[in-house]
């Protein structure tokens, strides 16, 4: 009994430091309701990642630093990588992209008086479309050639759009749903998303080149995003923080 308990000692004492989880740092902006330090959880693109991480043996830990400086800093090797980009073929010098996490749909909101068809992009010329200034616009949307009057921010074009100075605004649906729920309440009575979206795009985890191993971690982090399809943990994210509730 006292050689058994022995073993058992040695185990509990042991077996911790050998399935301690691997810490990896990653960077991210305030980005709502996608990630933010201000959200539960991190925001439901932090809570998918870290589940990934998890399931693959990680603890993930999330550092928020401003866009403009967060992808240099990312290049120089200070952070395992990003949370969470978009697919852009030039990034790929120095980030590895995982595994979609979720898709991401860009179109328009519009006013409820107004039945515009947003599936025929070339109907649109004579309207008035809110677009933010330095923002990448779907291809479709540039082609198409229509008015565009820049703003600083899409809480802007969606203040414009609910006194009526603009007849469309282009924004991902899950932010513009966001930013009217917390920012502008009263304006959902009036405004709203319409389909179909212009563009559909996944996000992906980017993990820096520049870090060794970066390539076992990819292969671990989506076999964990596979682990939480599977399993389920990924829907009950998905419950518990909906991007357009």
């Amino acid at each position: 009994m006292r050689r058994l308990a022995l073993i058992l000692a040695l185990l509990g004492l042991f077996c911790p430091m050998v399935q301690a989880a691997k810490q990896v740092t990653f960077v991210s902006t305030d980005y709502p309701p996608y990630f933010s330090g201000k959200l539960a959880e991190e925001g439901t693109v932090a809570a998918v990642s870290r589940a990934a991480f998890k399931a693959a043996g990680y603890d993930l830990k999330l550092v928020f630093r401003p866009w403009a400086r967060l992808l240099q800093e990312v290049q120089a090797g200070k952070y395992d990588g990003v949370v969470a980009v978009w697919y852009q073929a030039d990034r790929e010098r120095y980030l590895a992209y995982s595994a979609p996490l979720l898709d991401t749909h860009i179109g328009f909101y519009g006013r409820r008086e107004q039945a515009l068809d947003v599936g025929n992009l070339q109907g649109l010329q004579t309207r008035l479309i809110g677009t933010v200034r330095g923002y990448a616009n779907p291809p479709a949307f540039e082609a198409a050639g229509l008015r565009t009057e820049e703003a600083v921010d899409d809480l802007t074009n969606l203040r414009k759009l609910d006194a009526g100075r603009l007849d469309l605004v282009l924004i991902d649906r899950a932010v513009g749903n966001w930013l009217l729920r917390n920012d502008l309440p009263a304006a959902m009575a009036r405004v709203t998303w319409l389909e179909p979206p212009v563009l559909t795009m996944p996000l992906y985890l980017g993990i820096a080149k520049q870090k060794p191993g970066y390539q076992k971690l990819l292969t671990d982090f989506n076999q964990g995003m596979a682990e939480i399809r599977r399993n389920g943990e990924y829907d009950r994210i998905m419950r518990r923080l909906p991007l357009t509730p």
